[in-house]
């Protein structure tokens, strides 16, 4: 099966979108912002300076993983479904914004959901059949699913780096390691949707010989 454009664009938009978007709003704040110990979220925080780029990129990374699900037909019905679920949740991070302090169920809830989601739907869109893109293979699915709770512990290691008095404390590399979950959560849809590309002219060697002999 073959990947339509839309979902090869889709598939591309959403890192750059992601990206970019973090990228110039942390730049455009009237005051440093250290992108290292911050989060994400912290950019588009209600009363944050520029937050409607970040808001828009989020949106706009829920919606290209919505319609990469609908066009990447190759995979499992299953890791398609998850792939457009974790686009759903990026829409309800973005509607729901951070107040001044933090504290929003539907953000915090629709985050960890979101994450929960990408980390697992490389296992559930693999498939088993002869002539398999790279990236719907099992040992592929799984690495990645590997690296992915590795990149996890990282973050929820920073995210409660310690508590006194009742209060949690962030570690120092927070934005770190929440920037590189995003990041490669981003990303892999798109090296799926590659490997599915590359993979269809390969497939079809067997049958185009299979008819030149027929024809000798």
């Amino acid at each position: 099966m073959r990947v339509p454009w839309w979902g090869i664009a889709s598939a591309g938009l959403a890192p750059v979108l992601l990206v970019v978007g973090w990228t110039i709003a942390a730049d455009l704040q009237p005051t440093p912002f250290n992108a290292v110990s911050r989060s994400i979220s912290s950019l588009a925080a209600v009363g944050m300076p520029y937050r409607w780029i970040v808001t828009i990129a989020i949106l706009g990374v829920g919606v290209c993983n919505i319609f990469t699900g609908l066009a990447l037909r190759p995979a499992a019905d299953g890791g398609r479904m998850l792939l457009i679920a974790g686009g759903v949740c990026g829409i309800i991070i973005a509607a729901n914004p951070q107040p001044p302090g933090g504290g929003s169920l539907a953000h915090e809830a629709s985050s960890l959901a979101g994450t929960v989601i990408m980390t697992f739907w490389p296992a559930a869109a693999i498939q088993r059949q002869p002539c398999v893109p790279f990236g719907l293979r099992p040992r592929v699915a799984w690495a990645v699913v590997g690296v992915n709770l590795a990149l996890l512990l990282w973050f929820a290691a920073q995210l409660f780096h310690g508590t006194e008095l009742g209060l949690v404390f962030h570690g120092t590399e927070l934005g770190l390691a929440e920037r590189t979950v995003t990041a490669y959560q981003a990303l892999w849809p798109l090296v799926v949707v590659i490997t599915v590309i590359v993979a269809r002219p390969r497939a079809s060697e067997p049958a185009l010989a299979e008819v030149r002999v027929r024809s000798t």
